[in-house]
């Protein structure tokens, strides 16, 4: 590990429940409450950081359920890449922009 991380923001379409079938493929990033660290880290903000915040307050910052955000760590680039998740299949409305 060298270098540094970032952080990215996403929204994956469906609801809350899409955003947590996000995690059931995801291999290297750890669902965490808290992105500090230098490992490669996820959460969902409305039901973790945000939590106890009123949701139309949340919905005034964009903090959607839908909301994913990636602190990519200093791992290897080619290991974050070669371990992105495939988008789920939802039935309803599609997960990730998936058909």
């Amino acid at each position: 590990m060298s270098g540094f991380g970032g952080m990215i923001s996403f929204r994956i379409k469906g609801d809350l429940s899409n955003a947590r079938r996000f995690f059931d493929h995801a291999k290297l990033f750890a669902l965490a409450e808290s992105l500090g660290g230098v490992e490669s880290l996820s959460e969902i903000p409305a039901l973790m950081t945000h939590l106890s915040v009123k949701p139309e307050d949340r919905a005034k910052l964009g903090i959607t359920d839908t909301l994913i955000r990636l602190s990519c760590g200093i791992e290897d680039p080619e290991d974050l890449v070669a371990v992105r998740p495939a988008p789920p299949r939802a039935k309803g409305p599609s997960a990730c922009g998936g058909g």
